[in-house]
């Protein structure tokens, strides 16, 4: 059940064009946003060191194995993390997806991070829709904690479908 105050919990980087991107994944096979245009994108920017990262790929691999085809999720890590660190949290958290190496470049233009503001916390959220749109985002924080560690993901997927509100009470 999804409240109004979680559905816009963190949200100020919500209702824009979602930065494109081309990065690696752990195999040095690229992935471009613009390929998964069409489906639902859960962008999470993660650490592998955070304690509530290890929560989050749990509710993602649930997520994706109870939306299949129609979302995608693509997680980001920046410097410490590399390959080596990602190999490990992928094993010890069975993360099938897309876990992508940044620099840094696409998380700031995500987080709108500049040199007064340079905060990128983790893990993010960012829910982008079919048509490249960002529809919301949500911080880790005490309001959100079912987003990252409940079902709550789901009441916000299942909006950004179009599933009627009395076909997701019955999931």
């Amino acid at each position: 059940m999804a409240s109004a105050a979680l559905l816009f919990a963190s949200g100020e980087l919500s209702g824009r064009r979602a930065p494109g991107f081309s990065l690696p994944d752990l195999h040095l096979q690229q992935h471009d946003l613009a390929d998964y245009r069409g489906k639902i994108v859960i962008l999470d920017v993660i650490q592998t060191a955070c304690a509530h990262c290890v929560a989050l790929a749990a509710v993602l691999r649930r997520v994706q194995s109870k939306y299949g085809d129609k979302v995608a999720v693509l997680s980001i890590v920046n410097p410490p993390d590399n390959q080596s660190t990602v190999k490990q949290f992928a094993e010890a958290n069975k993360v099938s997806t897309p876990v992508l190496f940044d620099c840094g470049q696409v998380a700031v233009s995500y987080f709108k991070a500049t040199p007064q503001n340079p905060k990128v916390n983790v893990p993010h959220l960012f829910l982008i829709d079919g048509h490249g749109m960002i529809r919301n985002d949500f911080a880790d924080e005490f309001d959100t904690r079912n987003i990252f560690e409940g079902e709550g993901l789901d009441s916000e997927i299942d909006r950004l479908l179009g599933t009627p509100a009395h076909e997701q009470s019955n999931k």
